[in-house]
């Protein structure tokens, strides 16, 4: 299969060129039934004879060029009907009726507050251009209205609120929000890159719309990108927030699969400039080692790092209802717990060299001891709740 993209070093062109050359390199086997030759990548740079060639080839076009902030708007409808014209000539001289995807902005619906847009005129143009096409020539047309993308790579100060919040707030740059109760409705790159993959596999999600909402429909003449996220310019901003903050905190929110924190959380952690890509945590010392916090989750507990030098012990305390793994990934020690009330001791003999979990177990004082003479012993630790120091749930007894 040959593909072209147009505007493809714009924001979607990218990433789905990208994710096109994993699955034509074999990096990416989650598309079994994609199988691709040649990818037309072809951007404004590019020469003329890329897009004639790739017209002539392509067994699929996504069409992704457009304009949506130029200096004189009259170049809207030059950059989003007069190529998108050019573009379906070149399809036509040459014969070709492959499918072509066409993406578009669910600003070009011309309802509520877009209805005297100008971008969204353009766009209805080139979506009427389509349908024209398809019909004369038996074509297949996808034509997407996105709504607001949000994602990796997409170019903030521009036209995307999110990436300028991201880029901003990663930066300590000020933002400024108008009305944080202003919905978004969130369409993240790699679930329309999902999408645009279900297309090229015949499998494209089918709509139509009323007003601006897209509504699922089996022989709609719009496509759409079915998993979209919405929230309020205040609760994006607080989450953007949130993650800044973590470095500090170690608090790492909730990221449900799926979820619109997961995914803007990714998207945040791409604009992290290299002075914030590491960051030094606070370490713990004393004649015995170091103990560091590593990780603070809402819901998940902590994770913690120990270090134990040699001959010492470490530990002599139980929980009420706190339970921990230790998990030794360097050195040689013992774990011992015994249960409050009885002699009998449980004994685990750990090793960097076979990692294992350990339960420290509620109601059993517990301590590690390392047996090395010359070696540190490094620990790995989680605990079910983020420590409070006003209510450790930490009492020391030997064991």
């Amino acid at each position: 299969m040959n593909i072209l993209i147009t505007g493809a070093k714009g924001f979607v062109g990218r990433n789905l060129a990208e994710n096109l050359k994993a699955i034509r390199d074999g990096k990416n086997h989650t598309r079994p039934g994609i199988h691709i030759d040649k990818l037309y990548e072809y951007d404004l740079d590019s020469p003329r004879d890329l897009l004639e060639a790739g017209c002539r080839e392509a067994d699929f076009v996504f069409h992704l060029a457009g304009v949506n902030r130029p200096k004189d708007p009259a170049e809207f409808e030059k950059g989003n009907y007069g190529f998108s014209s050019e573009l379906l000539a070149l399809l036509k001289a040459a014969g070709n009726r492959c499918p072509v995807m066409l993406s578009s902005s669910v600003q070009a619906t011309l309802a509520g507050r877009f209805g005297d847009s100008p971008y969204g005129r353009s766009k209805r143009a080139g979506e009427e251009l389509f349908f024209r096409y398809g019909k004369e020539t038996g074509a297949k047309v996808l034509v997407y209205r996105f709504p607001n993308l949000a994602g990796k790579w997409i170019r903030p100060n521009y036209n995307s609120a999110v990436g300028t919040f991201c880029h901003n707030i990663a930066r300590e740059l000020p933002i400024t929000v108008n009305d944080p109760s202003v919905e978004l409705e969130l369409l993240f790159i790699d679930d329309l890159v999902e999408e645009l993959l279900d297309a090229l596999e015949g499998k494209e999600h089918r709509c139509r719309f009323e007003g601006v909402e897209a509504l699922p429909c089996s022989d709609g003449p719009y496509c759409w990108a079915p998993v979209t996220h919405r929230a309020t310019l205040g609760r994006i901003v607080e989450l953007l927030q949130g993650f800044h903050d973590q470095p500090n905190t170690l608090i790492m929110p909730a990221i449900p699969a799926g979820s619109l924190e997961k995914k803007l959380y990714s998207m945040y952690l791409s604009y992290l400039p290299r002075e914030k890509v590491a960051f030094d945590l606070k370490q713990n010392t004393d004649a015995r080692g170091s103990f560091t916090e590593l990780l603070k989750t809402v819901d998940h507990g902590q994770f913690s790092v120990n270090v134990s030098n040699p001959g010492i012990t470490k530990g002599q305390h139980w929980h009420n209802s706190k339970w921990e793994f230790f998990i030794v990934v360097s050195g040689h020690g013992l774990i011992q717990e015994r249960k409050l009330g009885t002699e009998e001791i449980l004994e685990f003999e750990v090793s960097g060299d076979r990692p294992q979990a350990v339960h420290m177990l509620p109601g059993y004082t517990h301590n590690i001891i390392n047996l090395s003479e010359t070696e540190k012993l490094v620990t790995l630790m989680w605990a079910n709740e983020i420590f409070d120091p006003a209510r450790p749930d930490t009492f020391f007894e030997p064991v």
